[in-house]
């Protein structure tokens, strides 16, 4: 990690950025410090909607002993499936100083969680980043993992290199009529794109140690929709092409019609087995070689 000093001058850098808001690509310039709200929903104020070990991760990130995870309220995006919405469209949560955030995470420590996990964390990041600089200079020992949309800027990813250990983004489209659509983001493509390629010169494939836990890395998180709405051939032939085949892939199962969801037609039903098999078979035949599937027998059925 970069020293403390540089640090601490980094997240200076990145609270410029809140105020007019810049920290995603939207950069819909709300004054957020005098108590304007972003086209996320997020104001001035760090807000988090829980912060808990989690067992529920990649096994490389939540492992035996769990994962720190600490998740925001609000979102970039405006998912009409969202499994997450009373906090990333809802907003709900709870407002906290970066200092008290600080003393959560040397508490999820003692517990003996793996890492410090912020989940969509880019509408808080200058918030998020200086309580974990804060928990590393009272001893905090973890490394960290940024767990996002994808939809970032360069700027701000910038401002995290030397800082974050694990990047765990989504790829989530590959055709921004859908993104658009059905995230209201019409650029989610070349951004996710662009930020996929950023954060994997910074920590390169995913690096573990003999217990199997991350240490440093990229995994990338890519969910399928009803109907193959994901786009799971393109993307992944655009991943082997820019980053090659040994990027570690997490293909997930998990999709429900949640939020808004049941009213759209296409999006209100569960993915099929064969839909999730699919997806399977062609990160496989593109020669992906660090594949984790789920089971959806334990997910109750995908």
């Amino acid at each position: 990690m970069i020293s403390m000093v540089e640090a601490r001058d980094r997240v200076v850098s990145l609270k410029a950025l809140m105020d007019p808001c810049r920290l995603c690509p939207r950069k819909c310039g709300a004054h957020r410090f005098s108590g304007q709200l972003g086209f996320c929903g997020a104001g001035g104020r760090l807000k988090l909607a829980s912060w808990a070990l989690h067992r529920g991760e990649e096994p490389a990130i939540s492992g035996t002993g769990g994962s720190g995870t600490i998740f925001a309220s609000h979102c970039t995006l405006k998912c009409c499936f969202c499994q997450n919405y009373p906090f990333s469209q809802l907003g709900n949560g709870r407002e906290m100083e970066p200092e008290e955030l600080s003393e959560r995470m040397l508490q999820l420590e003692k517990r003996g969680v793996h890492n410090i996990n912020l989940v969509t964390p880019t509408q808080f990041s200058p918030l998020l980043l200086e309580a974990f600089i804060i928990a590393r200079e009272k001893g905090l020992q973890l490394p960290l993992v940024y767990n996002t949309s994808g939809y970032e800027t360069l700027e701000v990813l910038g401002l995290l290199d030397g800082i974050v250990d694990i990047y765990l983004p989504d790829l989530k489209y590959s055709d921004d009529l859908i993104s658009g659509r059905i995230s209201r983001v019409d650029d989610y493509v070349t951004h996710s794109r662009a930020s996929i390629i950023e954060m994997f010169r910074q920590v390169g494939n995913l690096d573990t140690n003999r217990d199997g836990i991350g240490a440093r890395g990229l995994i990338v998180r890519h969910l399928v929709l009803p109907g193959g709405l994901q786009g799971t051939r393109v993307s992944f032939e655009w991943l082997a092409g820019a980053l090659g085949t040994e990027v570690c892939i997490s293909l997930m199962c998990q999709y429900f019609p949640a939020w808004r969801a049941p009213e759209i037609p296409g999006l209100d039903r569960k993915i099929t087995d064969e839909e999730y098999l699919e997806a399977i078979g062609i990160v496989e035949k593109l020669g992906f070689i660090n594949v984790l599937a789920q089971d959806p027998d334990e997910l109750g059925g995908a």
